[in-house]
Formats: C-alpha cells, structure tokens, sequence
C-alpha cells in the first residue's frame, strides 16, 4: 500500500559530490521521486535517476567540503582531544560574573567533581594535559592529572573572556548596575563591548590559537582542562560556528567534551558535555 508520493527540485552545482560531464552547464536541476510503502515485496521502493546516472544519496548541496581545516597544514597523525571544564568554583557558587579573574577558587564540591572526572578518565591514555593557569583550572587539572608522569602544560590561550569591570560581580547586582551592558552579554554576547573591545569575539582568536598549539603537539591524545566561554569558543571555532552561536553551547561543571582531528586539522565533535561520571561511578573508554 503506497502511503505517499514526496516530489521536489533540487539544484546540483559543479562543486557537488556527483559525478558531472565537463561539457554540460555549471548548474542542472534535479528531480527526486520518494515512494513510500508497506514494505510489500511487490511494491518496491524507487527513486528516479539524475543526472549523468548519479543516485541522489543525501548531502549539503550548497557546501564545498563538510568541514575547515583548524590548522591549515598538515598534522603529523590524526589527534584526539579530550577537554573539560573546571569544578565548581567559589563564584559559580556565589553566582557571580567571574571572567579571567584568579580570586575564585576551587570549591569543595568541585575539588570532588575534578576527583570524579579523574576517576572516570583512569582507564584512559593521554600523551599530555593542557591547562589554564587560571585557579580553577589549575586546580582542577592538578586533580584529575595526579599520578601521570606527564607535566602539565599551561596555556594563556586557555584562560578565560577577560569581562572587565563585570568581574566579581553577583549577577543581580550587575544586572541593576550596568543594565545595558549586562543585557547584552547576556543576550547578545557576540555585541558586548568594553572600550572598543568585544571579548566574546577576541576570544575566538584565543580559541583558535589554543587549537594550533595543542594540535601541533607531539602526541596524539590530548587531555584540555578550561573554562566555560573558552571552551564554548572552543566547540564553534572547531564546528565552523560564529561568536552569534555563543550561547547555543552550554557545558556544566566537570562536563567532558571529545573531538576527533583528521591530518587535515578538520574536526569531528564526537561527545558533547558527558555528565555521566558526576552521578555514579561510570568511567569512560573510547
């Protein structure tokens, strides 16, 4: 029984994955036929060729390549990198704008969430940790690193969106103080502006820069322990994603994330914000 007909027009250009005669125009229309069934062997389904006796697979029609070299050279061998964000920190906790400052600290309850993602990563290798040197990340790295022979490597790129004057303060207070600034790092980051500087949009700067350096590193499994608007900047500068996309990441605290590299420096998201570990004893192997 046939349960519907789906017809569309779909426009094919010379940069796409079908195979295309040089002599025909730069751009053709296609046609797909979708007949679906009851899975009766007598009905079957059928699609309808296109062009140059291509089948229409699926695909993004109007990109060139799937993803962007991070790099653009050459890797010495496919990397894997695993990132974390830090525990809960004293300002998490007291809800307040922390930024790049250094005054908060490592909580009690973030110094057992760093145990736990050490716990949970044991069974993995990792040829070396990268870190903020920031506190909080400091510290937590110090945790889950405890017992490697590797050192641990610290990273300027690493350290946090420095947010100016917005630094230290609880969320309510900068909200009735600086309403119009604090809106908008709220609500419209990539447009937040301090004396002419955007720190949501230098920070894909850091985050870029951060990826060359950990990407070129002898090895090819590497441990990240950072903050949460690196590491978001992290995430969209490896997606191909803009400082507008900011705030359509979110990463708890102790939350691990894992991409996978190809030579090409091209990056494939594997895991986002596992939180599994922080609320039984699960441990990771991948």
């Amino acid at each position: 029984m046939i349960c519907g007909v789906l017809t569309f027009r779909a426009p094919l250009s010379s940069s796409s994955s079908f195979t295309c005669d040089s002599k025909r125009p730069a751009k053709h229309s296609a046609r797909l036929k979708i007949q679906c069934s009851n899975s009766s062997p007598d009905i079957p389904l059928t699609t309808e060729k296109i062009v140059n006796d291509s089948y229409l697979t699926g695909g993004a029609y109007d990109f060139d390549r799937a993803s962007t070299s991070l790099t653009q050279k050459l890797l010495s061998s496919p990397k894997k990198v695993t990132i974390v964000r830090h525990g809960l920190s004293s300002w998490n906790q007291e809800s307040r704008v922390q930024g790049s400052s250094n005054l908060s600290v490592l909580t009690e309850t973030g110094v057992r969430q760093a145990e736990r993602c050490r716990k949970a990563l044991g069974n993995m290798y990792f040829d070396r940790c990268f870190s903020s040197p920031i506190s909080r990340a400091k510290s937590t790295a110090e945790v889950i690193w405890q017992g490697r022979e590797e050192p641990l490597v610290f990273l300027d790129s690493l350290k946090e969106a420095h947010l100016f004057y917005l630094e230290g303060m609880k969320n309510v207070d900068a909200r009735e103080k600086y309403p119009k600034e604090y809106t908008t790092w709220r609500e419209d980051p990539a447009n937040f502006t301090v004396n002419g500087i955007y720190p949501v949009r230098k920070l894909w700067g850091t985050a870029r820069e951060a990826w060359k350096e950990i990407l070129f590193s002898s090895g090819e499994n590497f441990l990240v322990i950072t903050h949460k608007s690196i590491l978001r900047a992290l995430i969209c500068t490896a997606l191909g994603l803009s400082p507008e996309r900011f705030r359509s990441i979110d990463v708890n605290n102790g939350g691990i994330s894992v991409f996978t590299f190809n030579k090409k420096g091209e990056a494939m998201l594997q895991s986002l914000n596992m939180t599994a570990h922080m609320y039984n004893d699960h441990t990771y192997l991948y």
